[in-house]
């Protein structure tokens, strides 16, 4: 008898279920493939974008501090947006200085970028006037298309007003390349800027000075108060000494005095010329009281002598004064005294 239960009935052998195969087909490893390679893709693309925001906020950062170089084209560039520091541009542009600095461009090529910034009408110079017009100029005169794009340091423009003319004179100031004359100028234009909110022209000297030592600024003020009175011919030309005691007379004297030199700047057409009337502004009025009637003073004005004396007044020059028409040496000789107040 068969164990396993009453009946006589044992366990049935049934047989065994074939096992399904594991290994996935053609199909399910294609779709598998594609998902990977697209999560892959995915992941990839998500950090170039992290990548390209990182980059982008690093490049305005560099931008904004002004580490961006750009190659830009000459007439891309505006130059009116702001005063130029120099005040004798057409003198610059033509100088010995320019063509050595034209033949170094052209030997060696532009070996420091300009400063440009931007507005909405597109670039505008900042700094480096000289380095731009010296390519233009080799431009025109070569037709190279070497010199047709300048490398331009750039930033947005985004700063203060005040700022950008700071940018501009700074280089400028450091290579001691500006006069207390043009120094003097760029704090006026600073002043006069609506846009740059700077309340006077004592802000804006201590604005854009303030590295320097404090007497090179009094020295700057001095040349704001002798422009602010008489219009210099040669601005440039003036020295430190003479332009500081200029101002200082001019602070003192009557605004006959102040007319009379101005009269005298009005008519001279070198640089020695004004200085000596400058000088001559510095002299005592008269000094015949104290030194007797005997007592006098000589100067140039150009090829004329003159020699003043108590009472008296001589010209000599290279002219016939008898052949000038009688109505024009009377109103030559009553503009003389009107310029000196008599």
């Amino acid at each position: 008898m068969t164990k396993g239960n009453r009946f006589g009935i044992g366990p049935v052998d049934l047989p065994a279920e074939p096992r399904r195969p594991r290994d996935p087909g053609p199909m399910s490893v294609a779709v598998r493939e594609v998902a990977a390679s697209a999560q892959e893709a995915s992941d990839s693309l998500v950090e170039s974008r992290r990548q390209n925001a990182a980059d982008a906020r690093e490049y305005r950062a560099a931008r904004e501090s002004g580490r961006v170089i750009l190659s830009l084209g000459l007439d891309q560039i505006g130059v009116t947006a702001l005063p130029r520091d120099r005040m004798d541009l057409a003198d610059v542009a033509t100088s010995e200085a320019m063509e050595e600095l034209k033949a170094s461009i052209r030997e060696r090529g532009q070996r420091e970028p300009i400063e440009v910034f931007a507005s909405a009408a597109g670039w505008e110079l900042k700094a480096g006037w000289r380095r731009l017009t010296a390519l233009r100029q080799l431009r025109e005169e070569t037709g190279d298309p070497r010199f047709d794009q300048v490398l331009a340091r750039v930033t947005s423009g985004g700063e203060d007003r005040a700022a950008l003319y700071l940018d501009m004179v700074e280089e400028n100031v450091i290579r001691q390349d500006l006069s207390f004359a043009e120094m003097a100028h760029i704090a006026i234009e600073l002043a006069r800027d609506p846009a740059a909110g700077v309340a006077s022209v004592e802000d804006a000297v201590g604005r854009l000075y303030r590295a320097l030592h404090k007497v090179k600024r009094s020295y700057i003020r001095a040349f704001v108060a002798l422009m602010g009175q008489v219009d210099l011919p040669f601005p440039r030309a003036v020295s430190r000494d003479l332009g500081v005691e200029v101002a200082r007379k001019l602070a003192i004297v009557s605004q006959a005095e102040v007319a009379g030199l101005q009269a005298r700047l009005a008519r001279v057409s070198r640089e020695e010329e004004q200085a000596e009337a400058l000088r001559l502004f510095l002299k005592p009025v008269t000094e015949a009281s104290d030194k007797g009637p005997d007592q006098k003073f000589e100067f140039r004005i150009g090829e004329a002598k003159v020699t003043a004396r108590n009472g008296e007044l001589r010209i000599r020059a290279a002219m016939d004064f008898t052949a000038l028409d009688r109505a024009e040496l009377d109103r030559a000789v009553s503009a003389f005294f009107a310029a000196l107040g008599e």
